[in-house]
């Protein structure tokens, strides 16, 4: 090869190293952190496989970032889940455990997430539904916002004097009762035609644009939270949203029924659910009101995922994309109809399992991970993405090594409980216990073997060739439950 051939190939191969080094910034020395969290959004959505269900903007985020395909809630309620996950401690015995856990009563004192960052000069903002109570981490936030109530976001007209004329029908058929023996709540579902900004979210949407213009302006360090209420109950949204699904294509689940060999203490009486004007006070769902459901679900998840888009759009177009790492992720999960249930409190797989990405700009993404991961891990991640210092009550596992490497083995086990239920999962198998507090013994199991059974459809607890197998997880799962209630925390 010529003098000049050689020449001319070296300065190629130099200006596309330069160009290839470029695609992704610097890691910058104190980079924004937006957290954006999704009420009882499940793991269903473009980006984990699920073709019907309409995301494209979680969708464009998880292009950028890295997917967890196995992230648990550490308890499936919205109040255990976010006060666990925002002091980075597990719910135990007597902490985080009712569906309104508050992070100042059970652990008064400690270091929050947010006041963490708060502490080390950043600017800590909370917009919406973060923690469950909106008093709760006192000290957390410069600034908090939510909005007003919207109606429990019934917006129809139509469906308020319905709901106001029957109000004293429906107390004969229901068990929910207010001071007046009168229920509560209006229809679970509904498909009013109205713009977007007419539900709580739409108005956090604007907030979080705002803010982040504001930090764009003044070029502080920010740890923003959105929290968007969508797609809790009741399941309304705008009528285009429900438009973009077909009734016809939706079905009930394949697993429209009680596990085998389930015990009746796993059972779920989706009880928030019948707090609702339609929804019958016992039992089963009619077919029609089950799809209803669905459908409206949907239509929830497609219209908050317009909110996030709206969020997403502006970080790009202000110029803090660069410098801000995205998490974005669903407080639990919820139940479709899968074994009869409806909500989220149980230990079943749906329930815990919840959505979790993470984008950050000086490292790849578009890529999965099957890993085992838990809520409780994401406070020392983002510690450790930012340069702070680990505080020294966090009971989780960064996920950095995840974060370099998607195909790294991650942790063995991870744990998640649900009111007395008690359940360790590992890369194979779910087993679940309930003791007795006198005996301090189990007085009912579950064991799902997920590589012949991802669904939970049969409970092999009790099947002698699984004695061993259950023995190990009982002693690993007692283990954890000492150590994670015997914990001293500051």
């Amino acid at each position: 090869m010529n003098i000049s051939k050689l020449f001319l190939l070296t300065g190629v191969f130099m200006f596309t190293s330069f160009v290839f080094a470029q695609e992704k910034p610097l890691k910058p020395n104190r980079p924004n952190i937006l957290f954006i969290v999704v009420d009882d959004l499940r793991p269903e959505l473009g980006c984990y496989g699920n073709e019907q269900v309409k995301s494209p903007n979680i969708d464009r985020l998880a292009i950028t970032g890295i997917v967890f395909n196995n992230a648990f809630a550490n308890y499936p309620v919205c109040g255990p889940s976010r006060a666990s996950l925002l002091s980075g401690i597990y719910p135990g015995t007597n902490r985080f455990n009712v569906w309104n856990a508050s992070q100042d009563k059970d652990v008064p004192g400690i270091v929050s997430l947010p006041m963490h960052f708060k502490n080390n000069n950043y600017q800590t903002v909370s917009l919406g539904k973060v923690y469950n109570n909106f008093n709760d981490g006192k000290g957390s936030w410069v600034k908090s916002w939510r909005p007003p109530a919207v109606n429990w976001d019934y917006q129809s007209k139509e469906s308020i004097r319905v709901f106001e004329e029957r109000n004293k029908e429906r107390y004969k058929d229901t068990h929910v009762r207010d001071n007046n023996n009168l229920p509560q709540r209006g229809p679970a579902y509904e498909d009013p035609d109205i713009p977007d900004i007419s539900y709580e979210d739409g108005s956090i949407a604007n907030r979080a644009v705002e803010e982040l213009q504001n930090f764009s302006n003044n070029g502080e360090p920010f740890f923003l939270a959105v929290g968007f209420k969508k797609p809790h109950l009741p399941f309304n949204a705008p009528k285009k949203y429900w438009d973009l699904y077909k009734k016809k294509d939706i079905k009930l689940p394949p697993n429209y029924f009680f596990p085998k060999d389930a015990p009746d203490i796993a059972r779920l009486n989706w009880a928030e659910l019948r707090f609702f004007y339609g929804i019958p006070a016992s039992g089963p769902l009619p077919d029609s009101t089950a799809i209803n459901l669905i459908h409206g679900y949907y239509a929830c998840v497609s219209y908050v995922d317009a909110q996030v888009g709206r969020v997403l759009n502006a970080l790009e177009e202000l110029g803090l994309s660069e410098n801000t790492i995205v998490v974005l992720l669903g407080d639990h999960g919820w139940f479709l109809g899968e074994h009869g249930f409806w909500t989220k409190q149980s230990n079943m797989e749906k329930g815990p399992h919840a959505p979790l990405i993470v984008k950050v700009p000086w490292k790849n993404g578009d890529a999965h991970t099957s890993a085992l991961v838990e809520f409780v891990d994401i406070y020392p991640t983002l510690c450790e993405l930012a340069g702070l210092s680990l505080p020294v009550h966090l009971q989780g596992k960064s996920l950095t090594p995840l974060l370099d490497n998607p195909s790294a083995p991650g942790k063995e086990y991870i744990f998640y409980r649900a009111g007395a239920g008690e359940t360790i999962l590992t890369k194979t198998h779910a087993y679940t216990e309930w003791v007795n507090n006198k005996t301090g013994q189990p007085y009912a199991r579950m064991l799902y073997d997920h590589r012949t059974d991802p669904e939970e459809n049969i409970n092999v607890a009790n099947n002698p060739e699984n004695q061993k197998l259950v023995k190990e997880l009982h002693e690993k799962l007692a283990r954890h439950l000492k150590a994670r209630d015997s914990i001293s925390i500051p």
